[in-house]
């Protein structure tokens, strides 16, 4: 078995390795690394759809699946993913697409013959292709999200793609029962910080959104549409949060979408209960009249970096009385990491000051250290170790760590390398 890696070494982005096994080629991810504002989008190593027998999508955001449908400009291959993992991908490609006009080497006929080649399959489902065998297992990142064990002659390779080992409010927590292995290749996104436990997280937004409702203001918490969104109205829910909740944007569309979807969801119920509670704003003058009284607005995007966000930004941002909740991770270059680091926003080509308090929560998707060291200790068997997915001190120290703490042979692959069970 021998893995080719075509993207995500010493990165967080454009995922991609080709398995060989003994001539049978299944592609992991195919995805886009989005570069700083102004660059363009990079992408995986090229491969040929004629010389692939399987593409496997772990999940469906865009530094994972975002890339497949170049693979479709005149091929025509087969494409394995969870149901859930086919919608959401459709519609985060429709939007990437939407945004950056011409900047991919593909468009929507590329997206809709991808999905004409769509193969969904259930989590533990043994594919068989040639002399290879793959299936997915839970991986507690996303809904529909996997991750991919592939066996051939007696070898096995585990992929972790995203993982959250112990899952989320909205999620089960991750399948680890995946037996000997000879080679993993894990994230490493989150693999040199430690993040404060979930609860406590919770416990710090509610107190903040309480805080803001006491002075008669509006709470804003721009946020990814795909799971977060949605895990933070269940997490004001739960607690019995009395004022009203409204959501809006992308995350509207993902609602439908898990409603859809209830198997995927660890308690479809509690999920249910938060969306229908919540006031969904579906048109633009639905947006300030919905912001009269005290409430919890959540809305994409979660960077701040246009989507809905732009107008509620510049509604509640000048005054003192509201807040700004950043529960989303904020990359270098964005608006959110600009507002977190300076307290600034660009409004009509200006720098203003933010007179709103804003305060960053972690609710990371990600395992962080412990949990990734709890992964690696589950895993039996005497495995090669690839650590990819994140930057490049956090794979190289991780390797490092790794084969200290497990002696097992583990580093931090470079791109176009070619590692062999």
């Amino acid at each position: 078995m021998d893995v080719k890696v075509l993207g995500a070494a010493n990165e967080v982005g454009r995922s991609g390795f080709l398995v060989n096994c003994g001539g049978t080629n299944l592609l992991l991810d195919y995805g886009v690394l989005f570069g700083k504002r102004g660059t363009p989008p990079g992408y995986p190593v090229h491969v040929k759809p004629k010389d692939l027998d399987a593409i496997i999508i772990t999940h469906a955001h865009l530094d994972h699946s975002g890339n497949v449908p170049s693979l479709f400009v005149s091929g025509s291959t087969d494409v394995y993913a969870t149901p859930p993992t086919f919608d959401l991908s459709k519609l985060l490609i429709e939007d990437m697409l939407k945004i950056e006009k011409n900047a991919h080497p593909f468009d929507i006929p590329e997206l809709n013959n991808m999905m004409r080649n769509a193969k969904e399959i259930g989590y533990r489902q043994k594919i068989t292709k040639g002399n290879a065998s793959f299936e997915f297992r839970e991986s507690g990142h996303v809904i529909g999200g996997s991750t991919v064990l592939v066996e051939s002659e007696k070898k096995r390779l585990f992929y972790t793609g995203d993982i959250k080992i112990h899952g989320s409010r909205m999620l089960r927590e991750a399948d680890l029962d995946v037996g000997d292995i000879d080679l993993l290749i894990t994230e490493s996104t989150y693999s040199q910080t430690e993040q404060i436990p979930r609860k406590e997280s919770e416990k710090q937004l509610l107190e903040f959104a309480n805080e803001v409702m006491d002075r008669k203001g509006t709470l804003f918490i721009p946020s990814f549409s795909v799971e977060r969104s949605q895990e933070i109205a269940c997490i004001l829910r739960n607690a019995n949060f009395k004022h009203r909740i409204i959501m809006d944007g992308m995350a509207l569309k993902v609602n439908e979408i898990m409603f859809r979807h209830p198997n995927y969801l660890r308690d479809p119920k509690v999920f249910a209960d938060a969306i229908n509670s919540a006031l969904s704003i579906r048109e633009h003058g639905e947006r300030k009249r919905a912001m009269e009284e005290p409430c919890v607005v959540i809305s994409p995007a979660g960077m701040l970096v246009g989507g809905n966000a732009v107008y509620y930004l510049q509604q509640l941002a000048f005054d003192d009385k509201n807040g700004i909740a950043l529960v989303s991770y904020q990359g270098e270059g964005t608006p959110g990491r600009k507002l977190l680091e300076t307290g600034k926003v660009s409004s009509r080509g200006k720098d203003l000051n933010v007179l709103a308090e804003v305060k960053q929560f972690e609710f990371s998707g990600h395992s962080d250290r412990n949990e990734l060291f709890e992964l690696i200790k589950k895993i039996k068997g005497n495995p090669k170790v690839l650590t990819v997915h994140g930057d490049a001190e956090s794979c190289d120290k991780f390797a490092q760590e790794i084969h200290e703490k497990f002696g097992l042979e583990a580093y931090a692959p470079a791109v176009n390398e070619t590692i062999s069970v």
